[in-house]
């Protein structure tokens, strides 16, 4: 009995060794597949097809719908609830590869750096497209609308009731979130969430206010060019503070989660970045577009 024994433990080293052997044969073979970078390689993901596929859904059951053929509001609607599930998922994979798979190095984030830059470059180009259909109608008014901006037949929305205290809003919410992200870097966990919690009652606060200002508005987006460029820079806008609000909420229960370190918050500090955008952005509609505008 004690020989089978001896012989089995002498056959189990016996097998581990030439395991260790294997595996080490294995490494230096394959050592040339290892990468020398530290960039990250993303694994096969389906979410950018069905993005393509859901926005293709979402932008054809619209004119669908708007020439009322039957089934475009069916597509609308499963264009739109498939974006937000690849929303969801796709952002679910992004923050398990920051944390869980620790794949976003010092060399990663800065790509995420760069690339959120561009992004806020080309939303600011949005926006120059939009001022610029603004000045074109508004510097030189045509005879069509009297020759005169606004238009004869606009009454204008008083400056200095909703617009003034969206402007003092959300100029107070970019205060907030500095504070949320001051408090990050201190380690002070409570200050930031207390900071966020206040910053996204005050974004849903504008948001309520807008929507307000909207149904209460003396004129609509088919009241001339008037309408048309107020609408489409507020409405624009007002989509935006829509999106970084969701963006601090996600950044708020990522916080909850320790998902973040004073080193290490690209995503909280990416949601901060498009808010203070949203900010300065608001600044330029409330003194071009209702204070300049303004009869």
């Amino acid at each position: 009995m004690l020989n089978y024994i001896s012989n089995s433990v002498y056959l189990n080293k016996k097998n581990d060794k030439s395991n260790v052997q294997e595996t080490l044969l294995f490494k230096e073979q394959f050592k040339y597949l290892k990468t020398a970078h530290s960039y990250h390689l993303v694994d096969p993901s389906p979410w950018p097809l069905l993005a393509s596929l859901g926005a293709f859904m979402l932008t054809s059951g619209l004119v669908l719908y708007m020439h009322k053929f039957i089934g475009g509001w069916q597509l609308l609607t499963t264009g739109f609830t498939l974006i937000l599930y690849i929303m969801y998922t796709w952002w679910r994979d992004v923050v398990r590869e920051a944390t869980f798979e620790d794949q976003h190095s010092i060399t990663v984030q800065k790509g995420l750096r760069l690339g959120m830059v561009l992004f806020i470059v080309s939303e600011i180009m949005f926006f120059f497209a939009f001022f610029w259909a603004f000045f074109h109608s508004s510097i030189a008014p045509t005879y069509n609308i009297g020759g005169v901006w606004p238009p004869k037949a606009i009454s204008t929305i008083n400056t200095f009731t909703i617009p003034l205290t969206n402007t003092f809003l959300l100029l107070t919410s970019g205060a907030t979130v500095t504070w949320a992200h001051h408090a990050l870097l201190a380690r002070a966990k409570k200050h930031t969430l207390v900071a966020l919690i206040f910053t996204i009652l005050l974004a849903t606060l504008f948001t309520c206010l807008q929507g307000l200002e909207y149904v209460n508005a003396p004129f609509n987006i088919s009241d001339g060019v008037y309408g048309s460029c107020f609408y489409m820079a507020t409405g624009f806008h007002g989509f935006h503070v829509f999106i970084g609000t969701v963006a601090l909420i996600v950044s708020f229960i990522r916080i909850i989660l320790n998902h973040f370190t004073n080193k290490h918050h690209f995503g909280f500090e990416a949601a901060i970045w498009y808010w203070h955008f949203v900010d300065v952005v608001w600044l330029f509609l409330f003194i071009n577009v209702y204070w300049w505008s303004s009869k």
